[in-house]
């Protein structure tokens, strides 16, 4: 059962509003950064490796020892719409998880991490299994995004996640491990373009 429950809750359709969110890919489309496959496959690596493993995973990690990191998570989004993002998705995710009969989660203002460490808690999943599925579940969306955006085929978008999901075992053991003071984000071309995203006249997504 921790397994079916992990897939729900890793799945495209848990109605957090994921879909909506490219987290600074459109920008990097309308700048000219990602065009192409190859370019949308070096982006989102390059999100997952310096951003998600780095910083993400490893208060993810925390926050399902019951380690309180959610200050710190919001505080380490470099724009405005990156915070509105986790914010909203961990808004919708716990009033989920209060109808569902799971709880809420304790935190003022729970980011959508934190609101996924409450649940990967609640129903009893192994932390390792449920940092694989947090970083597959925004690999997917962010290729999804790159699908719309670019565009790509479904192909190429396919053969992107065969490509960067083979590294997410890897990710996810280097996030369990890191230290405390090894925590980082630095990604400024992801800050710099969400930034500007915020402006962009046409867009698709919310960031």
């Amino acid at each position: 059962m921790s397994l079916a429950k992990l897939l729900q809750l890793a799945s495209p359709t848990l109605p957090v509003g994921a879909y909506s969110y490219s987290g600074g890919l459109e920008a990097a489309c309308e700048e000219g950064v990602v065009t192409d496959a190859a370019s949308a496959e070096r982006w989102i690596g390059d999100v997952l490796e310096f951003s998600m493993a780095r910083m993400e995973a490893p208060l993810l990690f925390r926050m399902m020892t019951k380690q309180d990191w959610n200050e710190t998570f919001l505080a380490s989004r470099e724009a405005a719409e990156l915070r509105a993002e986790t914010v909203q998705m961990g808004y919708s995710l716990n009033r989920l998880l209060k109808d569902i009969g799971l709880g809420e989660v304790p935190a003022v203002e729970p980011s959508f991490p934190a609101a996924f460490a409450y649940a990967a808690v609640q129903w009893k999943i192994e932390p390792a299994a449920a940092l694989q599925a947090y970083l597959w579940a925004w690999l997917e969306n962010q290729v999804m995004a790159a699908v719309k955006a670019v565009p790509l085929g479904q192909t190429d978008g396919q053969k992107i996640l065969l490509l960067l999901g083979e590294k997410i075992e890897g990710l996810v053991k280097k996030a369990m491990q890191m230290k405390d003071e090894d925590i980082g984000n630095f990604a400024p071309g992801l800050a710099l373009l969400s930034a500007r995203h915020e402006t962009q006249y046409s867009r698709l997504f919310r960031s």
